[in-house]
């Protein structure tokens, strides 16, 4: 049950950044929840294996390279789901911080 709150909570911050950055457009609500989904299962396997491979960079840059990391997951993700698009690198960096503040903010509220 909790996994499935964790995937609704993510899908409504989806959606929230998208309303709110232009150039992010998320067509529907299962839009939403697949993207969610789509994030997580990246972020759970794909991830740690780009962060174990760019240690000497991201050591280097302080742990800002993270930030590219996760702007690169946000664009396969895009690319991944229908109905999911994300124009350019910056807008996918703020569609990447954007959610996490709003994933955070509801995960404290609720």
């Amino acid at each position: 049950m909790g996994l499935l709150f964790r995937i609704i909570l993510m899908a409504v911050a989806a959606f929230l950044t998208a309303r709110l950055l232009p150039g992010v457009t998320i067509d529907s609500a299962v839009t939403a929840i697949l993207v969610a989904l789509v994030l997580a299962l990246l972020n759970a396997f794909l991830k740690p294996i780009l962060v174990v491979l760019t240690i000497p960079i991201t050591i280097i840059t302080l742990g800002l390279f993270l930030l590219v990391i996760d702007m690169l997951i946000v664009l396969l993700a895009a690319r991944i789901v229908p109905g999911f698009s994300v124009e350019g690198w910056i807008t996918a960096l703020l569609f990447a911080l954007i959610m996490t503040l709003i994933t955070y903010f509801l995960d404290m509220v609720l």
